[in-house]
């Protein structure tokens, strides 16, 4: 592309855009720490904390796709305003929520704002940026923010918490979103490039429910919160009005989502990408917490402050992978890195946290970068396989990956955690049956039922639970490389055919 066809203000949108991503991602996991607090405050019960935290995540998941698409037809500046307005609107009122009921309706109201402003944010970047390499760049920049702001969020959550009470971490979004939203109203351009053809509510209905029953019915499922049956009902549910979906959308002189795009594999790679590294970067986080706190004895801060260098790590990952992919090419990129990232988490299944020395860091941080890295190549896969006026299509499809990856990672590696320290533990003898069963549940429970033993047998049942999770934590490290290496074959012959982009020629 020309240099003088581009538009002079790209990076400033692609700096309006930024600012207006960062308070989704920072909502998707501040609420943890505040959690404690506001169920105390609030009065909130076991299920009504679980609606708190799922309903984000699993309405972002069923709407991302419909927002995506609406957008391409009315324009993604309108609707990510529109989702602006919202958001702010919504952590006002989650922030001074009355009651627990009161905050998952805010929450909901959160959820649809958040699915306005994602895939706007992508497809603005595609439109902006029609030069692949500086494409690329941008991309790495927007993976920069969002790989900060997911490691940021407890940390800022927690800095919150220890000044005001929990409904900070909500209405922290207010004055940001003031500034955000004048910002891209001045700089985002008015005229864009729109699919014609009207939306069709319907179909994006059904989209919509049958997405929130399978996602809800695998996270229900994986975490015993309902009954086999009900899991299988719910999943059949959903599976059967996604395929009628499928068959609309097929059949339809003007369906709502082309889904020609998934007939790309470049951006069918990057959708698997998507899911598997956000999985994987997700779950790895969960077990390495609770290594370091349960088996090696550190504090919450403490734990924090040894991860640094995976979180660190993944924030540069954008930039870097921008920059090697117009050098070497997707392709090689994409596949090299997820190479290393499981031959980081195999060098990690089998190492010693209690004496980690220089060696232990430094995989951190390769696997930080590596897995980031393989993040922003699914971008530039997904959102370089298609044209402009489809961006927002292809970046609903793209940020449904990401929640999918993540919300399942966390739901899977806890399941799979579970599943294997169950049959690892060796409990000591003279537990009643019912005591047993709950400290063989999960290293949490073991150290419960501990408290309530006598000194030395509470110790001897520690120590148990301590060697059968580093048992587990070696297995899951393990299995989830020999997954990330087949993976990285994948895209490899995935990405045979995609076009690499080229360096972009100086302004």
């Amino acid at each position: 592309m020309p240099p003088s066809s581009r538009d002079p203000k790209r990076w400033l949108v692609l700096l309006a855009v930024m600012l207006a991503f960062l308070p989704v991602v920072l909502d998707m996991t501040i609420l943890h720490v505040a959690v404690p607090s506001l169920t105390q405050a609030l009065g909130a019960s076991g299920t009504e904390v679980l609606w708190i935290i799922d309903i984000y995540p699993l309405l972002m998941a069923g709407l991302l796709v419909p927002m995506g698409t609406l957008s391409d037809r009315i324009g993604n500046r309108r609707i990510l305003l529109t989702g602006l307005a919202i958001f702010a609107a919504a952590s006002a009122c989650a922030a001074f929520a009355p009651s627990a009921p009161a905050l998952i309706a805010a929450r909901v109201a959160l959820a649809l704002g958040g699915a306005m402003i994602l895939p706007c944010v992508l497809g603005l970047i595609r439109k902006t940026f029609e030069d692949e390499a500086e494409r690329a760049m941008a991309l790495g920049l927007w993976g920069t923010v969002g790989a900060a702001g997911a490691a940021v969020g407890p940390l800022a959550g927690g800095a919150l918490l220890e000044h005001f009470w929990w409904g900070s971490v909500f209405l922290i979004n207010v004055p940001v979103m003031l500034v955000v939203a004048p910002a891209c109203h001045l700089l985002l351009p008015r005229r864009e490039k729109t699919l014609p053809g009207k939306w069709p509510i319907g179909q994006a209905l059904l989209l919509i429910a049958g997405m929130l029953l399978v996602v809800y019915a695998i996270k229900a499922g994986f975490g015993a919160r309902q009954p086999l049956p009900v899991v299988a009902l719910l999943a059949g549910l959903g599976a059967l009005i996604l395929a009628l979906f499928v068959r609309r959308q097929l059949r339809a002189a003007d369906p709502m989502l082309d889904l020609s795009l998934l007939t790309h594999p470049a951006l069918v790679a990057g959708l698997v990408m998507a899911i598997v590294t956000s999985a994987a970067l997700a779950g790895v986080e969960l077990t390495l917490a609770q290594e370091l706190q349960y088996v090696v004895g550190k504090t919450p801060l403490q734990a924090g402050l040894f991860m640094i260098p995976i979180m660190a790590a993944a924030a540069l990952g954008g930039p870097v992978a921008g920059h090697l992919s117009n050098r070497l090419g997707l392709r090689r990129v994409a596949s090299l890195s997820l190479l290393t990232a499981a031959a980081m988490l195999a060098f990690l299944a089998k190492s010693d946290f209690h004496d980690p020395g220089l060696s232990v860091p430094v995989a951190l941080a390769f696997l930080g970068l590596s897995l980031s890295i393989g993040l922003t190549a699914s971008s530039i896969a997904i959102m370089g396989s298609v044209e402009a006026s489809k961006g927002g299509s292809a970046g609903a499809l793209e940020a449904t990956g990401y929640e999918l990856g993540t919300g399942l990672g966390i739901t899977l590696f806890g399941v799979f955690l579970s599943g294997l320290f169950r049959h690892a533990i060796e409990l000591p003898a003279g537990l009643s049956p019912d005591l047993a069963d709950q400290a063989a549940r999960t290293i949490g429970d073991a150290y419960i039922v501990a408290h309530q033993l006598p000194a030395e047998a509470g110790a001897a049942l520690i120590q148990a639970g301590k060697d059968a999770f580093s048992q587990t934590h070696a297995v899951l490290l393990t299995t989830s490389a020999g997954v990330i290496a087949l993976l990285a074959c994948l895209v490899f012959l995935l990405l045979a055919r995609a076009p690499q982009a080229q360096p972009a020629a100086d302004p």
